[in-house]
């Protein structure tokens, strides 16, 4: 079982679900990420990565309902780091879904459209969230590609682990926390969707990115990092 990779599309990507339920989706997704711990990963590299200096400018690829940046501007704000973070989503319904949870005056761009499209803005880093699973294989390629050339200071991946507990024990995790049935369905196709750490290597190969380094982390997260 998931001995490979499961190619099928996950409910919440289909163009037809209303805004309404779209919204409560992500809104469930950010309590997951809580939940799992999700924002260390990201969190940890940003520290190495940006190191003593006292600005950034970031892209978030696939925001979702803006978490992670709500996250990241917290972090720059306790550093005094002067931060201008963008998100950018594929699906425009993300946007108002972010800016519903985004209090007034945080320094984050939310933007719908392709990531392509912001080549060459000068961005210190590229990250993602739970992106990676959800890209075709020439997609991620593309992607790797892109982060390493337009990060000036390194880029991150945060994604799932295809791992069996994983995918056995998160439907009794969302049930016992109430989240959303889309939530609990998409959750277990994620997870097997999702990359093993020997999957990664041939990755980068291909899309011809060296230095980069897959690394584990609690609970069944993998993560994929490149710090200048």
């Amino acid at each position: 079982m998931l001995t490979s990779r499961l190619q099928v599309d996950e409910l919440m990507d289909d163009p037809a679900l209303d805004p309404g339920t779209y919204s409560a989706v992500l809104h469930d997704l950010a309590k997951v990420n809580r939940t799992t711990f999700a924002y260390r990963p990201t969190l940890d590299f940003l520290s190495r990565a940006v190191g003593s200096r006292k600005t950034l400018r970031l892209l978030d690829v696939g925001f979702g309902d803006g978490d992670m940046l709500r996250q990241i501007a917290r972090w720059a704000g306790r550093r005094g780091i002067a931060a201008e973070l963008t998100g950018v989503d594929l699906n425009p319904r993300s946007v108002a879904a972010a800016l519903e949870a985004t209090s007034p005056g945080t320094p984050i761009r939310y933007l719908a459209g392709d990531y392509a499209a912001l080549a060459g803005e000068g961005f210190d880093c590229v990250i993602s969230s739970l992106v990676a699973h959800h890209m075709s294989h020439d997609q991620l390629i593309a992607f790797l590609r892109f982060m390493d050339r337009e990060s000036a200071r390194g880029w991150f991946v945060n994604d799932l682990h295809r791992h069996g507990f994983a995918h056995a024990s998160f439907p009794l995790l969302a049930s016992l926390m109430g989240w959303h049935r889309i939530v609990r369905l998409d959750g277990t196709t994620s997870i097997a969707r999702s990359y093993r750490p020997a999957e990664w290597p041939p990755l980068l190969a291909e899309a011809g990115v060296e230095g980069a380094r897959v690394r584990r982390r609690f609970p069944f997260r993998l993560c994929v990092e490149k710090i200048r």
